[in-house]
């Protein structure tokens, strides 16, 4: 029901009144974080209007508030307690704490909350225990040494919420947020500038893993030429880069990186990793019958002590269960500007690729401009089609780089998937796409991904990361029971090998360009990268071939 501003006031002001009378017994610990939830911070925001259980039965990528199960690992909180969304888009994240937590001296709380926001990109969240409110800057880098007070932006005692309940109201209510009162707020009360975003703090670490790879594959590994080492050390940092996500969202046990790095040689410990992931992940990326370089490889200890250090709190900033996909192609997208060159003694050297020298470096096309041209053709071709119909269409990006519109398509393919079979039910439960609490099946991501979804670029390294981006979207929401499921159920593995729906060449040249090239040399050859469409898609193109062909640039966007 929706909430008046007037009946939201009288409801805060009678869970405060209840509050005050017993705030002595609740500042003890006995009085638990959970009962807090329940009796106080449940109603606080249901009384801002926000349908905290779920009474609409929307799916769960769509309620209003998605209550994080929490994960206990050596103390910490892996998950938020509250996100809440508009129209599946987070807006703050809320962590919830007993009365007895000094919200307004402990730095803790205030390092937890700001670590989610940070690595979700989200500009401003909370943190309460309704005897205390404070509202954190988000965009701003946490230090785990930092002062409770860092980065706070408003702090308030539940003695005065009835006297800041205008505040409260127009910010943090559903209608405040739906009005547009909650951005302004976050323009007005925040400071950006000279801020260290989470892409740009990943991609410095990223871009050190790659330094720290190359120099030692390079030293180590004498007989590998540029391109294998390039290859190398890419696969290395996807692998570990997806399966510590894995363990953030908790399909993957945490810490089993951590542990591989404690003895004995790392790198034959992370390769026992990686063909257990290739056994229950498929995906190309843990493919070791392609793969011949990286098994053999020497590399030293203590660059992959230095690496996983990196990855786990307290050295890592990043909350990779929160982080959005577009944020990995951000990272990807600058960091594939660069490579690894070898000098005459076979010294790594990293520079910057010709093309992006003369280019002026690298642009990532912003969210805002995927959607609209995604939602215009993606949107325009699928309008009023059944998932059945849908299975047909075949879009492709034929320079997709990171992956960012293929990312973008394969999103609203997945929402739409969502809406038409939340609105029309199989009639058979078993051959449902949908699991029971409302989300599409693993199954179904993948043959979505797999039906619809494909791409071309003429750097290999791009038609890795891309598949790895996408990938990892098709991971989201999984838990460890729904990838059990699917391996018991249909007795296969959880994501798609994406081989035959990415693939590298020159999207603008065919292999009849070299007919009449007689004095080519190899390396020219190899830098060409002509590429034939119906040999490289025979399917798509025995069909009909692409339905939407979907890429943008400065000069021309289609």
């Amino acid at each position: 029901m929706k909430q008046t501003k007037q009946q939201a006031y009288e409801k805060i002001k009678q869970l405060v009144e209840r509050f005050s009378e017993h705030v002595e017994q609740y500042s003890q610990g006995s009085y638990n974080e959970s009962q807090t939830r329940v009796d106080y911070i449940n109603p606080f925001f249901k009384a801002l209007g926000w349908d905290m259980d779920n009474e609409q039965g929307y799916a769960e990528a769509y309620r209003e508030v998605i209550h994080e199960d929490k994960i206990k690992i050596g103390g910490a909180t892996r998950a938020p307690d509250y996100c809440f969304t508009v129209y599946g888009q987070r807006k703050f994240f809320v962590d919830a704490k007993k009365p007895s937590i000094n919200i307004r001296m402990d730095g803790a709380p205030a390092f937890q909350v700001r670590r989610y926001g940070w690595s979700a990109k989200i500009p401003v969240s909370i943190v309460i225990n309704f005897k205390e409110l404070a509202v954190y800057d988000c965009s701003k880098k946490p230090k785990q040494n930092d002062k409770a007070a860092v980065a706070r932006i408003s702090y308030l005692t539940c003695d005065k919420y009835l006297k800041e309940f205008d505040f409260i109201w127009e910010t943090f209510s559903k209608e405040g947020v739906l009005k547009g009162r909650f951005d302004k707020y976050v323009v007005s009360d925040t400071k950006k500038k000279g801020t260290a975003t989470v892409d740009d703090e990943f991609l410095k670490s990223i871009e050190q893993w790659r330094n720290y790879l190359a120099t030692t594959i390079a030293l180590r590994n004498k007989p590998l030429n540029e391109d294998e080492i390039n290859y190398a050390v890419q696969k290395i940092i996807d692998r570990i880069i997806f399966l510590r996500m894995c363990e953030d969202r908790g399909v993957e046990q945490y810490g089993e990186l951590k542990k591989a790095a404690e003895k004995g040689d790392v790198y034959e410990n992370l390769f026992k990793l990686f063909h257990i992931a290739d056994q229950k992940y498929d995906s190309g990326l843990f493919d070791f019958v392609e793969d011949k370089t990286t098994p053999g490889l020497i590399i030293d200890n203590k660059v992959f002590k230095t690496i996983i250090k990196e990855l786990y709190y307290p050295h890592c900033e990043y909350e990779f269960s929160v982080m959005p996909a577009d944020i990995l192609g951000i990272v990807y997208e600058r960091f594939l500007g660069k490579t690894i060159r070898l000098t005459p003694a076979h010294f790594a050297k990293i520079e910057e690729k010709p093309e992006v020298r003369k280019a002026g470096g690298v642009y990532y096309t912003p969210k805002y401009i995927v959607d609209y041209i995604v939602e215009n053709t993606v949107g325009k071709l699928i309008e009023g089609k059944t998932p059945k119909q849908i299975e047909k269409i075949k879009i492709c990006d034929p320079a997709c780089g990171s992956g960012s519109f293929l990312i973008g398509a394969y999103q609203y393919l997945l929402n739409r998937h969502l809406q038409y079979y939340t609105e029309n039910p199989p009639k058979k439960k078993k051959e449902s796409p949908l699991t029971p609490d409302g989300n599409l099946t693993t199954a179904e991501k993948k043959k979505i991904l797999l039906n619809n979804i494909f791409g071309v670029d003429i750097d290999p390294q791009a038609v890795e990361v891309s598949k790895l981006n996408l990938l990892l979207k098709a991971m989201e929401g999984e838990t460890k029971a729904s990838i059990s499921r699917q391996m018991q159920m249909f007795h296969e593995r959880v994501l798609p090998n994406l081989g035959n729906n990415i693939k590298c060449g020159n999207s603008l040249i065919a292999p009849d360009f070299y007919d009449n090239q007689l004095y080519l040399f190899p390396d020219q050859i190899k830098k060409i990268n002509a590429f034939d469409w119906e040999d490289g898609f025979p399917e798509v193109f025995q069909n009909g071939g692409f339905d939407a062909v979907i890429f943008y640039n400065s000069l021309i966007a289609c």
